[in-house]
């Protein structure tokens, strides 16, 4: 156990897993929590993270800060997706060593593994084969965060540990049109489109001013408006989505990400996940349901929690990226902790959170 009073610094407290960490630690207690706005910090500049440690000395360190987004904003961005990342994570775990940090927690993502990895993937399926080509560049950025952690506890004793969670969603997720994860995206187009349809354009305005799309936010003409939504597909009959609706795809409430982190950090060690290895590597471990779900599917259940009275279309010229990513949680549960959230349930508590968000 760590003790509550000890300094634990969140990397990336404000967005979904930093922020469901953040919440998770004070509910239990600790007292000595340090985080960084980006405007405070920038991860990405090496002197600015050393001096920060060299003043804070964090004991523990979770490392959720990463530049993030969905099959569109990885294949557009794909410099920025490995650069930043790369930067992020390296400056963090090195700075962890120099100043003598007791634990980091590094959390990745479940797109290290191959495109045509066995279902679900076992921790042991990393490096196996090819990548999924349209986040290659995350993925690789990640799977060096893994091999760093392993790598710096070798060399130097260290006791870093590596987290891979599979699909997140829930307060505190990104919504952006452009940047956000399949099931964010669903949620705020479906939403946006019912609004349409039902002619509730103070909704409409109020969600384009909490985010606007590009440069266009709720004061803007309504024709600007409408023109800026249906060139991402939103429309007061219909709604398109990207790909078939084939893929499908396992999701893990936040809260419940975060509450198996924190788990981790005060309850397991590097030194127990490589005993008995003869090579040290696939130490890290996967946080998931075992459970998956057809985005079709996932489609339609947002459509009548929202009440949307339209049509939902599927643009299968747009790339469906890998068409399962279900995960292998076996040494998770060995571990002690098992999800409780159901999809059914979540889906129903980010909707709700989502229009609170926006109408207060």
């Amino acid at each position: 156990m760590i003790e509550k009073d000890k300094k634990i610094y969140v990397a990336g407290h404000l967005g979904l897993v930093g922020s469901a960490i953040y919440a998770n630690l004070k509910k239990k207690g600790y007292t000595n929590i340090i985080v960084r706005t980006i405007d405070e910090l920038d991860l990405i500049n090496q002197q600015a993270v050393n001096d920060f440690f060299a003043a804070e000395r964090p004991d523990y360190v979770f490392l959720a800060a990463a530049y993030v987004g969905g099959i569109m904003a990885n294949q557009t961005y794909r410099a920025d997706f490995i650069y930043r990342n790369l930067m992020i994570q390296s400056n963090v775990i090195h700075a962890s060593y120099i100043h003598n940090v007791k634990k980091l927690l590094f959390l990745g993502s479940t797109c290290i593994y191959p495109r045509e990895a066995q279902q679900p993937m076992p921790e042991d399926s990393l490096l196996t084969a090819p990548l999924e080509y349209t986040n290659e560049p995350y993925a690789i950025a990640k799977i060096a965060g893994i091999k760093a952690c392993e790598s710096y506890n070798l060399q130097y004793g260290t006791n870093f540990i590596s987290i891979m969670p599979t699909n997140l969603y829930g307060p505190n997720d990104n919504f952006d049109l452009e940047r956000s994860h399949v099931l964010p995206a669903m949620i705020r187009k479906i939403f946006l489109a019912d609004c349409l349809k039902r002619n509730d354009w103070e909704s409409v305005q109020a969600d384009m001013n909490r985010r606007p799309v590009g440069k266009v936010d709720g004061k803007a003409g309504k024709e600007d408006i409408i023109a800026v939504l249906g060139k991402h597909g939103i429309f007061n009959d219909h709604v398109e989505l990207w790909g078939t609706g084939k893929p499908m795809r396992e999701f893990l409430w936040s809260e419940e990400m975060a509450d198996a982190a924190v788990y981790i950090m005060e309850k397991v060690d590097f030194a127990t996940l490589a005993e008995g290895k003869k090579e040290i590597r696939n130490t890290h471990i996967n946080i998931g349901t075992g459970k998956e779900h057809a985005i079709r599917d996932l489609a339609y259940l947002i459509k009548d929690k929202v009440g949307y009275a339209g049509e939902i279309n599927f643009d299968a010229s747009k790339p469906d990226g890998t068409m399962r990513k279900l995960t292998d949680v076996t040494k998770l549960h060995a571990l002690g902790w098992h999800h409780q959230v159901e999809i059914m349930e979540g889906v129903g508590r980010l909707i709700n959170w989502y229009k609170n968000s926006i109408l207060g």
